[in-house]
Order: C-alpha cells, then sequence, then structure tokens
C-alpha cells in the first residue's frame, strides 16, 4: 500500500533553495540538517505539501548514479491547489512564469513555474462544470 511519497530533489545550495521556498512560495522550514552551518539536506512544507532538498555532493554519497545527473531535469511537479487565481498573483513577480495561466482539455486551470533550481511546478485547481 502506497500512503504518501515526498520528492527528495538535488540542488546545488541547500541554504539558497530554503531562502527561495520560504521568501518566493511560502513555504516553512520543518528541518534541516546539520542544524547549523551550512545544510546538506533540508524538509519544507506548505499546506499539505512537503518537498526535501539535498545537496548534489549528499545525494550523490548516498546514491553514486545521481553524481552526474543534471539538476531541474525533465519533469514537472503537478501540485493540486485551491484559489489558484490568489496563489498566481501571490506568485507574480517572485518566480519565473514558464506557462502562462490556462484551462486545459481535462478541464484544469493551471500555470507552470520555474524554482531557482530549475524544477518545474505546475499548479492546477479543477474547474466547474
Amino acid at each position: 500500500m502506497l500512503k504518501q511519497i515526498t520528492p527528495n530533489l538535488m540542488t546545488e545550495d541547500v541554504d539558497r533553495t530554503i531562502a527561495f521556498y520560504i521568501d518566493h512560495l511560502g513555504f516553512t522550514l520543518k528541518d534541516k540538517y546539520p542544524e547549523q552551518g551550512a545544510a546538506v539536506w533540508a524538509e519544507l512544507k506548505r499546506d499539505d505539501v512537503t518537498l526535501m532538498f539535498q545537496s548534489r555532493q549528499s545525494m550523490a554519497e548516498e546514491i553514486p548514479a545521481l553524481q552526474d545527473v543534471p539538476i531541474g531535469t525533465s519533469q514537472t511537479f503537478y501540485t493540486v491547489v485551491e484559489d489558484i487565481d490568489a496563489l498566481h498573483a501571490e506568485l507574480q513577480g517572485k518566480v519565473e512564469i514558464v506557462q502562462a495561466m490556462h484551462t486545459t482539455f481535462y478541464g484544469a486551470k493551471e500555470f507552470s513555474f520555474k524554482d531557482c533550481n530549475g524544477y518545474i511546478f505546475a499548479y492546477a485547481e479543477a474547474t466547474s462544470a
């Protein structure tokens, strides 16, 4: 039985990523390691969404196959949200919008943006029929 998925995303600079997610996306810091000094891992949360970020060096030590993998690879993180218009307005000027707000063929209103590492997040809300 699958119960939860929490992406653990590679970054070159965990502390810069923490600041970006707090300052621009409204996340809060749940935990980081080490607690003092330059972080090599962090867990951030906003509402029901949790993300982890880990330094390239630390992640490659754990999983050597990730050593040379490009950061910000070819996936999107599709995130179901409430009040997409308010979130879109909140993010204007704070992030790079890479796909304008639109209504999809499957009935969702959504937009996509890039984080400070190049990861693409799609925020989507079901539209009423």
